[in-house]
């Protein structure tokens, strides 16, 4: 089995259970014809959390199994003294290829959010042969883009010696000064949020993380980038962190041939979840 905690929601045996079919509504295709996704996530959360996880993503279990990855010190999962990107990487290939998960023949749809979808990136360089297809969110590999003027600025400023976190700092501190302080919404700090924060606040520094674009590129995976605009974002949330997601994400798209999906929002998935899905489907098929 694997070591980290997998979610699994499969709702294919419900659709209809509850409600006079109709002539629009389309049957749920059998098992066998419909891959798993598997979903790996951000930081400050974990795989079902409806504020920055993939909760919003339960319609899709309609027509297939979905996987949700709890990474290493988040969820469900055990703890770890540092949260890094490559062990999420090796996480994400023994779930795909792990028989108590029923991935099956051909793998698993692999989508990713954020550090997550460096994570999944970074797997599916590993084993193309368990990935069906790759779907980013948001996707913090920054250092694919390090020629984006944005991008560069923001990996000069980390890496010349910007302060890290201050001794002492408390993780429900973290938490605020991450989300208030850039004028968001302070999700409540329950014991399981303020577990992941603290996780977070130990994560391997993402902006060290190369991403094997080749060797992605060889695999000829079904690619599908997906960005907030941004515009209703706070200014400095936007300034800081927006403009850099959104040169990644137009990068990533380019260099690996993927399409590149806008919707509005800066959190697609939790914000848009409908055009999120609807996305999801289709690319799936």
């Amino acid at each position: 089995m694997a070591a980290v905690h997998v979610t699994v929601w499969d709702d294919r045996d419900r659709v209809g259970g509850d409600r006079a079919p109709t002539a629009s509504m389309v049957p749920a295709p059998p098992a066998a014809a419909a891959a798993p996704a598997l979903f790996v996530h951000n930081i400050f959360t974990w795989g079902s959390d409806s504020a920055y996880g993939f909760a919003g993503q339960r319609p899709l279990a309609d027509s297939r199994r979905l996987l949700l990855m709890d990474r290493r010190g988040y969820g469900d999962s055990p703890d770890t003294a540092r949260s890094d990107f490559d062990d999420d990487a090796e996480d994400v290939v023994e779930v795909l290829g792990d028989g108590a998960c029923a991935v099956g023949p051909g793998g698993a749809h692999l989508v990713g959010h954020g550090n997550g979808a460096v994570a999944a990136l970074i797997a599916a360089a590993r084993r193309p042969d368990l990935v069906r297809s790759l779907a980013l969110i948001q996707p913090s590999a920054f250092t694919a883009a390090a020629d984006h003027p944005v991008v560069a600025d923001l990996l000069d400023r980390v890496r010349d010696g910007t302060p890290g976190i201050p001794d002492g700092v408390t993780p429900e501190q973290y938490l605020r000064a991450s989300t208030e302080g850039l004028g968001m919404t302070v999700p409540e700090p329950t014991s399981r949020r303020l577990r992941a924060v603290a996780t977070s606040m130990r994560e391997r520094p993402i902006w060290e993380a190369e991403i094997p674009l080749e060797v992605i590129r060889g695999a000829a995976l079904p690619i599908l980038v997906i960005c907030g605009t941004w515009e209703r974002a706070p200014a400095a949330y936007r300034e800081h962190v927006g403009l850099p997601l959104m040169a990644v994400a137009e990068s990533l798209a380019d260099s690996l041939g993927g399409r590149l999906l806008r919707v509005p929002g800066y959190y697609p998935h939790t914000q848009e979840p409908a055009a999120v899905n609807a996305a999801l489907r289709e690319f799936w098929g």
